[in-house]
């Protein structure tokens, strides 16, 4: 116990922390490390108390702590616990921003930006989730106001939210800025209003939202595409019987799927809501939010609707 009832001058404290003098003696001027007593020649001497305390302060100023919040701690206004948890917090957040401006910066180099992107990639980018959320709202909102849609569909449309992680790529990044531009477009918004109105329309004359049920859909989307990977013409024999059996699922009970005006009608329902946009929307959110990539089926829906509105045109339809 070779440091009981000793006391250092500041030179010697600042030999065995490694602190500079100057420093040492900011603290004690601050009141972080009050003197333990003084020489008559009034230099201020400490004891080991005051070299721990010093070691306290030293550890806490290395971990990013003001000068107020270490007087805090050793005046036992908060506990170490309290504030680190406090600092941990602000720390995550300042590393969130960090990586975001990172993921900024790549996607900069990445596309040549110019200043005047450059300035929107981080206004857009530097967005809380809650702020990206309430902005997809304010779009769900204008474009369905005053309309009766079904409101479970348009539920599971508005829940898919976007989301960037805490450490997001740069293709992230652009996927958000494309988003966001997309639907503050106001050609977009109005295409979106037009397909609420339809979808509205069919609701309240009691008819089916979508003219196939999806699941169907899709697996015409899939034969479809091999037609097209085999090079046939939308008006091929493989094409209008593709057609003929799509028109036959879609038709209602008091309507013909072999009658070609209701398959002409069909195509145009059918064209309606074919938009590359529409597709671009998921395709985005799947890049932001990690999702499975969303396949680009515009073309392939484009040659279906074509068979369709071929197999429309045809007189010799055979009728079953």
């Amino acid at each position: 116990m070779e440091f009981v009832g000793r006391t250092f001058v500041i030179g010697e404290l600042a030999r065995r922390t490694g602190l500079p003098v100057k420093t040492i003696r900011f603290y004690s001027d601050a009141g972080l490390l009050p003197p333990t007593d003084r020489t008559h020649a009034g230099y201020r001497l400490y004891d080991v108390r005051s070299m721990a305390r010093l070691e306290l302060i030293k550890t806490l100023r290395e971990l990013g702590l003001g000068l107020d919040d270490v007087s805090r701690i050793l005046c036992e206004q908060e506990t170490v616990s309290q504030l680190a948890a406090r600092h941990l917090t602000a720390l995550d957040e300042q590393i969130r921003r960090l990586r975001l401006r990172r993921a900024v910066l790549r996607a900069v180099v990445k596309r040549e930006s110019e200043p005047e992107e450059v300035k929107l990639m981080n206004k857009l980018a530097s967005m809380s989730d809650d702020e990206r959320a309430r902005l997809l709202d304010e779009f769900w909102d204008e474009v369905a106001a005053g309309l009766n849609v079904d409101t479970e569909f348009y539920a599971r449309m508005r829940s898919a939210k976007p989301v960037l992680p805490d450490d997001p790529t740069p293709e992230q990044v652009e996927a958000w800025v494309e988003f966001a531009e997309l639907i503050s477009d106001p050609d977009f918004r109005r295409l979106i209003r037009v397909m609420s109105e339809r979808h509205a329309a069919a609701v309240d004359a009691g008819e089916n939202i979508s003219p196939v049920p999806p699941e169907q859909w899709c697996g015409f989307v899939d034969r479809a595409k091999e037609h097209m990977d085999a090079g046939l013409a939308p008006d091929s024999a493989e094409g209008r019987d593709l057609a003929v059996e799509l028109a036959r699922v879609a038709a209602l009970p008091d309507r013909d799927g072999d009658d070609p005006r209701f398959r002409a009608d069909l195509a145009e329902r059918l064209a309606e809501g074919l938009d590359a946009r529409a597709e671009r929307y998921w395709q985005l959110l799947a890049v932001m939010n990690g999702w499975p990539p969303v396949p680009t089926n515009h073309p392939i829906a484009a040659w279906l609707i074509a068979a369709v509105r071929a197999s429309a045109t045809n007189v010799n339809v055979v009728h079953e």
